[in-house]
């Protein structure tokens, strides 16, 4: 069910959010804000609450590309489907991950791709206009959550080469080493653990379940990993 909360007036947005300072300290799009700052710019943003259980989209494919949202608790996943039916996933955002502002900031006026809760998640939204267009207040911070969102989108790119190059491979085999040898660099650990199930993790790299198990059973009798549902370990 999907529970869309709008505050009416500045106050009440503020009272609400505060649950939610801490992660959104986090993310990179209000890096270096204050809390205090960080309270007048919620007013600023026409920032609100969505709530979603597991499995609901907080957007479809076709919606106004008119938003950057920020995820608070739980996780969100962006899928593409293809003319078939066919669903990719294209990546996951956990709390203090921000989603939708390439869309947003290429002027796309409906969106590609659908977001849906991956567990029950809460997501903040601003409107992206008031992040892009000069503030009428003169807000003091306004120039820097520009700038972060300049970097968030750097990030991003970052993200969608590196995604590429793993789509880029020509086995199932040579496809999950790459994603798990990346994963254990981010994670900088030969341990580690994947936010998707095996399921989600054929989606993810766009290979059958049953080619990448057996992938997965052949690389535990080499010797080359130990893995345990989500858990693997590069040997």
């Amino acid at each position: 069910m999907l529970n869309i909360i709008s505050m009416l007036d500045f106050q009440q947005k503020v009272m609400f959010m505060k649950d939610y300072f801490e992660i959104l300290q986090r993310c990179p799009l209000f890096s270096g804000v204050e809390s205090a700052e960080l309270e007048a710019m919620l007013g600023c943003l026409n920032a609100r609450k969505v709530a979603a259980d597991k499995d609901t989209y907080i957007f479809r494919e076709g919606d106004p590309a008119d938003f950057v949202g920020v995820v608070l608790s739980g996780a969100v996943r962006v899928l593409r489907t293809d003319f078939y039916g066919n669903q990719s996933i294209l990546g996951q955002v956990e709390p203090g991950g921000v989603f939708g502002e390439a869309f947003s900031c290429a002027g796309t006026a409906a969106l590609p791709v659908s977001v849906v809760a991956a567990q029950p998640a809460a997501v903040l939204l601003m409107d992206l206009k008031r992040v892009l267009t000069v503030c009428p207040r003169a807000c003091s911070f306004h120039s820097r959550i520009v700038t972060n969102l300049v970097q968030a989108l750097a990030q991003k790119n970052l993200h969608l080469n590196q995604r590429l190059d793993i789509a880029s491979r020509r086995t199932t085999r040579d496809k999950l080493l790459a994603y798990l040898t990346d994963q254990a660099k981010r994670q900088n650990s030969a341990q580690f653990t994947i936010p998707f199930d095996r399921q989600t993790l054929a989606d993810y790299l766009g290979v059958e379940r049953s080619a990448m198990s057996a992938e997965l059973s052949k690389l535990q009798k080499e010797g080359v990993l130990e893995t345990r549902k989500n858990w693997f370990k590069l040997l």
